[in-house]
């Protein structure tokens, strides 16, 4: 049985892996981060995040992109845990 887990792409742990679901932002943001590959039903595993505030480094694919914080938290990600 497999429990769905919805978070934002800045408070998952590095190392963690999901699918992006929902990007909460303007057409700006959307088209922003839809040019670095970040886009509804991508795969994405967060590799590290700064302390206070800092850029989110992330795998798309097999690009790695950093992100700022802000656009990292209106980015939200399902996380697929096995039980």
């Amino acid at each position: 049985m497999s429990q769905k887990i919805q978070l934002a792409l800045g408070q998952m742990e590095a190392g963690q892996t999901g699918t992006i679901i929902q990007i909460l932002g303007g057409r700006g943001l959307i088209r922003r981060l839809e040019a670095l590959g970040i886009r509804p039903g991508k795969k994405v595993t967060k590799l590290s995040s700064m302390l206070f505030r800092g850029p989110v480094t992330l795998r798309t694919n097999q690009t790695q992109v950093a992100i700022g914080f802000g656009m990292a938290n209106k980015i939200l990600v399902e996380i697929d845990t096995s039980a």
